[in-house]
């Protein structure tokens, strides 16, 4: 039986033991997943790992209410105490008429996920592959004028199948494999010791960069932070570097994710049809991007997943939806749940891009005169409701439209609202991140440092 047949036949015993324990809906997901990651420092094998099973999910639906269970034991026994604690569990919740399975006409029909290239069919990587890649890129980060070690360099592979069956007749599944390499380099010593890093991640190996390039990138960015401080407290232009520019984007995503404005607990939850970005940006979402791990043609439902645009000439187009949070609005769902084996479905995004500017970062740069690029964040205080934001950040300070020096140890401040309604972009899209956002340069915000 093929690893799919395995995990389609968990599921369907997952239905018939909820149906013969009382459920009136149900729908079942089976996983598989294979990992094996591989550290290495100073020349040597620090740290390896493989961890692999199988884990299943039973979501059940009793007059209106809901519960979820989960076990990585797949006997026949389990499955039955599973079912009928579900059961048991979903008659003492309370009732939410919004909840229920997709009718059968909303289901997609598409579900072949191989024109989606989300596995990677070339021989699994062995342990000694990986801590090659893993040690080339050490080495080439020790290789940096300035670098005085490296904290870490790891290379890791994973593989990972899931099913996804209900009741109401759905049933499909796809596969997903990863590679990932990353360094973390370290200059000077003692209170002077800065560190940053780099690292990518692929569905393909074919498609990661040469290891001896992530570890030269994380050193350079490591040694570029020598001699960091401060920076003045006022208002200045923050110019987000892409490394964190995505950040920033997320905070919209969130805001207009459907669970937090059918709770009302969204900044953004009477903006729909209002300017939410400068006219001219553009937020889409396409969740059919080949070799991209967040890709799918389906959701967690069992809804047909299709391109949609979140905002549009900077009007906010709609919000992120499932069915529940879809019912509770009065809208359709936007065929965007997410689940796993342990907790019912919510609404999440997949690939997402922002409309690039005209203009280089380094350009961007000239033009702020005096301000900060921020390359790295740390710690968050957001206010979901209000949207005031504050945020620990480190980088780079511009005078005179160039780079001046270092920054450590300084906070950012301002309003998501009036933040986005202000941006600039540059033209650096990155490729390969599930949400692809350049640099963007926000005007007047506050910067508190010495």
């Amino acid at each position: 039986m093929s690893e799919y047949h395995r995990l389609e036949a968990l599921a369907q015993q997952l239905l018939a033991a909820a149906r013969k324990a009382g459920a009136d809906q149900a729908d079942a997901v089976a996983l598989e997943a294979a990992a094996v990651s591989v550290d290495v420092r100073a020349g040597h094998l620090e740290h390896a790992e493989r961890a692999e099973g199988v884990e299943i999910g039973l979501r059940v639906l009793v007059g209106g209410r809901q519960a979820c269970v989960s076990a990585s034991d797949r006997s026949a026994r389990t499955i039955e105490e599973m079912a009928v604690r579900a059961v048991a569990m979903a008659r003492e919740a309370p009732v939410d008429d919004t909840l229920g399975l997709a009718e059968p006409e909303q289901l997609a029909r598409d579900t072949d996920s191989a024109r989606l290239d989300l596995y990677d069919h070339a021989a699994e990587p062995t342990p000694e592959h990986l801590r090659d890649l893993a040690l080339r890129a050490e080495a080439a980060a020790l290789a940096v004028e300035g670098v005085s070690t490296v904290e870490s360099a790891g290379a890791s592979h994973s593989q990972r199948r899931m099913w996804l069956a209900a009741t109401n007749g759905f049933s499909a599944g796809y596969g997903r494999s990863g590679h990932s390499l990353s360094t973390v380099a370290i200059t000077g010593e003692g209170l002077g010791m800065e560190r940053d890093w780099a690292g990518e991640s692929r569905v393909h190996a074919a498609d990661l960069p040469a290891p001896e390039e992530i570890g030269r990138l994380a050193a350079e960015r490591t040694v570029a932070r020598r001699g960091a401080r401060k920076p003045p407290t006022g208002a200045f232009p923050i110019l987000y570097d892409e490394r964190v520019a995505s950040g920033l984007i997320g905070h919209l995503v969130a805001a207009v994710n459907g669970a937090s404005v059918a709770r009302g607990a969204s900044w953004l939850r009477d903006a729909l049809g209002e300017q939410v970005l400068p006219r001219g940006f553009a937020l889409r979402e396409d969740p059919h991007r080949p070799r991209y791990g967040s890709s799918r043609l389906f959701d967690g439902e069992g809804l047909a997943t299709a391109p949609r645009l979140i905002v549009a000439d900077g009007v906010l187009q709609g919000w992120t939806l499932d069915l529940a949070t879809a019912r509770k609005l009065g809208m359709d769902s936007t065929a965007n749940a997410m689940r796993g084996a342990g907790s019912p479905p919510s609404p999440g995004v997949t690939n997402l891009e922002l409309t690039p500017g005209d203009k280089t970062r380094d350009e961007l740069i000239r033009e702020m005169g005096r301000g900060l690029v921020v390359t790295s964040m740390l710690g968050a205080s957001i206010n979901g409701t209000t949207g005031d934001y504050s945020r620990g950040a480190g980088g780079f300070w511009v005078e005179n439209g160039e780079i001046a020096h270092a920054v450590n140890e300084c906070t950012i401040a301002g309003n998501l609202r009036d933040m986005l309604l202000r941006l600039t972009a540059a033209n650096d899209l990155p490729d390969w991140r599930s949400m692809r956002v350049p640099s963007l340069l926000v005007e007047g915000m506050t910067v508190a440092g010495e």
